[in-house]
């Protein structure tokens, strides 16, 4: 055994010998300066304009990047606060809240990515409304992930022969990657800790239904004009189609039953309440979610046991965008704590004019702002936490929330779901399927560039949504 892989194991068998009362997980936010923030900026950052200044250098050591910066975090936070404080927050970072993540990811990843739709489409502008209007129904079924792996690559395929493919992709992040999966719990991470609260499976269908429906009719108008007008230029079209128009055929058929298994797996952790939990570095895990992670990962491996080699090499299969996202998102997840904890603290910490800006003079919620706000974040922030600081601060308790606060619940609902739709990182599937078109040689806007067409359609249809829901 090598001497530094030795010094790891040393380092990792000593830290599990510390016993789990010396480990704090929480962070008073109260005495937190926004200075604590600057690694989770600098991470955003770096994702937002490396690729653009120095694009070799990211692509080849995005990770290292990332760890760089969680290192110029821990240091100074483990001298300040202390060993203890330390591993206790990367511990809850890493154990309670990124590994169910990526786990959950890694799985509807694995699985869709063995289904294949073979044959082709042709890509016009009533077949492309066609299959986001699919996979925006697909993502409340099987979430946003699972329903962006499948159709991303058949979609692009189907256009494989046009020249201006950029908005069908940026549609799609929109559609099938955000706004589609806000119909059930199952369909994007904030919705599914709002269930695990005690929020009412049915509440979340009847009352995300019509915010849901409008935005997506919308949205999908307003695409097949802006496809319409590019299929009909006369330089759009190219004479050779890389891959001809011919007959669809499924393979992989029995990943669909896994994807159901999948879809067992979570509602599994949601039903059942074991009452058996075990203490991992001072992080309380429950049984039943850490049976849903194993199951996860044994649906996995079955995926990529029994999935022919040949359909995920005509898929263009790869591991380079869970790998991407798994590698970003780590660093996200340690540096996020901070911020969290920030927020948490309400008036009493740095944030405390943002947090007011949610509630009038007599205390009672503002539920426009709830939207914006909880929205916003969501777009910079992982959108699961931020729902769950919002809901913490409406009140925390969901019998209230789905009673005489259920415009408060909706609100931030709305905006950690459909604003997630605002950049790159607001929610996991935007960074995945981003990789993926880049991977099939579509030239996506930089981080900036994405946002110009994100704020430019979405924000004008949020402040519609607006109106019709919490201010009139």
């Amino acid at each position: 055994m090598s001497r530094p892989l030795l010094l790891k194991l040393l380092c990792l068998l000593s830290g599990l010998m510390i016993p789990a009362t010396s480990f704090a997980a929480d962070i008073d936010g109260s005495t937190l300066s926004l200075g604590w923030g600057i690694p989770f900026v600098g991470i955003l950052l770096s994702i937002a304009l490396c690729p653009l200044l120095i694009p070799t250098i990211w692509h080849h050591h995005f990770g290292k990047i990332t760890a760089l910066w969680s290192v110029l975090f821990l240091i100074p936070f483990t001298i300040t606060f202390g060993m203890g404080t330390s591993v206790g927050l990367v511990a809850h970072a890493i154990l309670a809240e990124y590994i169910p993540f990526i786990i959950l990811l890694f799985a509807l990843f694995t699985v869709s990515g063995g289904i294949l739709v073979k044959g082709n489409l042709h890509g016009s502008p009533k077949l492309n409304t066609a299959l986001l209007a699919i996979g925006a129904i697909l993502a409340s079924l099987m979430g946003t992930t699972g329903a962006a792996m499948l159709l991303i690559r058949p979609l692009i395929r189907a256009n494989d022969n046009r020249k201006h493919r950029v908005h069908v992709i940026i549609f799609f992040i929109f559609l099938v990657a955000n706004i589609g999966g806000g119909l059930t719990p199952l369909g994007d991470p904030p919705l599914f800790i709002g269930f695990l609260k005690g929020v009412d499976f049915f509440w979340t269908a009847k009352h995300m239904l019509l915010p849901v429906l409008i935005s997506t009719l919308v949205l999908l108008a307003l695409f097949y004009l802006v496809d319409s007008h590019y299929y009909k230029r006369e330089d759009e079209i190219e004479a050779r189609d890389p891959t001809p128009d011919s007959k669809l055929r499924l393979y992989g058929k029995f990943n669909f039953i896994l994807l159901l298994a999948v879809v067992g797996s979570v509602l599994l952790s949601g039903f059942w309440k074991s009452g058996v939990e075990f203490i991992v570095l001072g992080v309380h895990m429950e049984l039943q979610n850490i049976t849903r992670d194993i199951l996860l990962l044994v649906i996995a491996a079955l995926s990529m046991m029994i999935t022919a080699k040949q359909v995920r090499s005509a898929n263009q299969f790869s591991w380079e965008p869970i790998l991407e996202v798994g590698k970003l998102f780590a660093g996200i997840f340690i540096t996020i704590g901070p911020v969290l904890a920030i927020l948490r603290a309400g008036q009493d910490g740095h944030m405390a004019g943002l947090v007011a800006m949610v509630s009038d003079s007599e205390g009672a919620p503002i539920n426009a702002m709830y939207f914006w706000l909880s929205g916003a974040l969501s777009g910079f922030l992982d959108n699961a936490p931020t729902y769950l600081v919002f809901f913490n601060l409406a009140a925390g308790d969901a019998a209230t929330l789905m009673g005489p606060l259920q415009q408060t619940l909706l609100a931030i609902s709305m905006g950690s779901v459909f604003m997630g739709a605002l950049t790159y990182i607001g929610n996991a599937p935007n960074f995945m399927v981003k990789s993926i078109a880049t991977q099939s040689g579509i030239a996506m806007p930089s981080f900036f560039g994405y946002m110009k067409w994100s704020f430019g359609i979405l924000i004008p249809l949020f402040l519609i949504l607006t109106v019709i829901f919490f201010l009139i």
